[in-house]
């Protein structure tokens, strides 16, 4: 898939172990504020369903054949692509915060279907999760942020226990020169994410971000006509 020629499953692998490896950096270079500890809350109950989506999404990728697990990556990067595009013309504030027995039940739904995501793609979610705690809960935007890697972190943690449980983990040790290399620079991606925070209109990273996406979406689409 893509440049490297790793097929779909190995990537997805590939690409979880590398967004635990940026998460927990990026968590670590954010550090936590009072208002981080203050709407932990919101991590619990977004969370709760996040880990059960995550496993489901790792059994579900780990069962099937490679044609419908690519239809179904490629799904999934057309919708999370236009997501990123409709975050130029939406702008995501919330003047209005639901009662707190429809932000739990909401919370855990969307958790399902993020973790769930997380796992199929093995990306960390961010670009959903940050969307939902702003309309949900009502919150700025950098703490969002910092509570959407909170989040991440454990839903990433429990696809690679459930996709190592299923003896699929062990198949991307060949690939480990370009694990290290992929980590260092996803490390100081992390780094220079925190610095250009505010810096760097965050449209133009979506925007890019949405193209190459789409792009994937589009190899994997041609790719899975040939199987």
């Amino acid at each position: 898939m893509g440049i490297l020629k790793i097929d779909t499953f190995h990537a997805i692998m590939l690409n979880i172990v590398i967004s635990l490896v940026t998460v927990s950096f990026a968590l670590l270079f954010r550090g936590f504020t009072e208002a981080f500890y203050a709407n932990f809350h919101i991590v619990l109950n977004l969370l709760s369903g996040s880990l059960i989506g995550a496993y489901l999404g790792a059994n579900f990728a780990s069962k099937i054949d490679k044609t419908r697990l690519n239809h179904s990556i490629f799904i999934l990067l057309v919708f999370l692509s236009f997501i990123l595009f409709s975050h130029i013309f939406f702008e995501y504030k919330n003047s209005y915060l639901p009662p707190l027995y429809v932000q739990l039940f909401l919370g855990f739904i969307l958790g399902i279907a993020i973790g769930a995501i997380s796992s199929l793609l093995g990306v960390a979610g961010g670009e959903l999760l940050i969307p939902a705690i702003i309309l949900l809960y009502g919150m700025d935007i950098k703490t969002a942020g910092t509570l959407s890697l909170a989040i991440s972190l454990p839903t990433l943690l429990m696809g690679i226990y459930q996709y190592n449980k299923n003896e699929k983990l062990k198949e991307i040790f060949g690939f480990k020169e370009i694990m290290v290399f992929m980590a260092i620079g996803s490390i100081l991606g992390a780094f220079l994410g925190v610095l250009l925070f505010g810096v760097v209109d965050d449209i133009y990273l979506e925007l890019l971000l949405g193209t190459i996406l789409l792009i994937s979406a589009y190899k994997l689409f041609n790719k899975s006509k040939k199987i």
